[in-house]
């Protein structure tokens, strides 16, 4: 039995295919928003997603390149990159009903605040998730590593009923834990003291996680880039536990020795990245909150021209 649902995945990338193609594995109504040869591989062959946790393929796939045709849905899965946020938010008011929630699973800390601008507070929850994944092919989703999670909550106030009906939903997809969150901004703030510095520390040396946690010079940048976000996070009244560095520490000693972060893969193959969103936006709120961000900045300042050269 199935949570009737009718679910937008806007932007079907390697985490909107692979948590949008688990619900449409489980018989939920889903809608996948792609565009150029992926979008035509999935309108042709369906969505294959090759997962750690069984491959599946959902054949034939709804899919389209304009939200307008999708109409009102229940829940739009933003999985487009961080800074296609704004732009995604416009895009997407035609798939926006009454009752329409968006859950953003973007990196970084800005995401659901960039949504709430465009289409209100009412419409969005704020979310993230937890999955190693990339786009093999045209219409294929590689799951490489980590047991995909995604969580939620609200951004004001506790939990409530429709959140309960979003933990529902996904409760029926294989291949999927998910969950509710009390506080949502310290989850954010949990995942960024991970993935920034991770990002970061990665696209400058080029190296692997395993790579980078086993010497003591970059280890000590990790780390040091850690305690930086940590103190951001302090500044604002965010609680994050007090060891909570120590902790994704060891949480990176578990890691995939070969794991590459998303944005260090795009900044090394010359792609637009997630910089501004991620390091950039620890350089920024150091600057805004009085709190001292020198490892950040430094790696921010070393990667920008590779970006500039990238957008253009």
């Amino acid at each position: 039995m199935t949570t009737a649902m009718r679910v937008a995945v806007y932007g079907t990338g390697a985490v909107g295919g692979y948590f949008g193609g688990r619900l449409a594995q489980a018989g939920v109504e889903v809608t996948f928003i792609a565009r150029g040869p992926h979008l035509q591989a999935i309108q042709e062959r369906g969505l294959q997603v090759n997962s750690l946790q069984g491959n599946f393929k959902i054949q034939p796939a709804q899919a389209t390149a304009d939200p307008a045709a999708v109409g009102p849905v229940d829940l739009v899965i933003l999985g487009v990159k961080a800074w296609q946020v704004r732009k995604a938010a416009q895009a997407m008011k035609p798939m926006i009903g009454e009752d329409s929630m968006v859950l953003p699973l973007q990196n970084g800390v800005d995401a659901a605040r960039q949504l709430v601008d465009v289409l209100g507070a009412r419409h969005v929850v704020g979310g993230l998730c937890r999955i190693m994944s990339v786009i093999a092919a045209p219409g294929i989703i590689q799951h490489v590593g980590a047991a995909p999670y995604i969580a939620f909550g609200e951004l004001h106030g506790p939990p409530g009923r429709r959140l309960e009906r979003l933990q529902a939903l996904f409760a029926q997809a294989p291949g999927v834990s998910a969950e509710v969150v009390t506080d949502i901004q310290a989850a954010l703030w949990n995942k960024f003291l991970l993935i920034a510095p991770w990002s970061g520390v990665g696209a400058v040396t080029r190296a692997s996680i395993g790579t980078i946690r086993d010497l003591p010079e970059t280890r000590a940048l990790l780390e040091g880039a850690m305690q930086e976000i940590y103190d951001l996070a302090a500044a604002q009244s965010i609680h994050l536990p007090s060891d909570a560095v120590a902790r994704m520490m060891a949480f990176v000693d578990k890691l995939p020795a070969e794991g590459v972060a998303s944005m260090q893969r795009d900044i090394i193959e010359g792609h637009p990245s997630e910089l501004n969103e991620q390091t950039g936006a620890a350089s920024r709120l150091g600057r805004q909150l009085g709190v001292p961000t020198p490892v950040n900045h430094f790696i921010y300042s070393v990667l920008v021209p590779m970006e500039v050269a990238a957008r253009k």
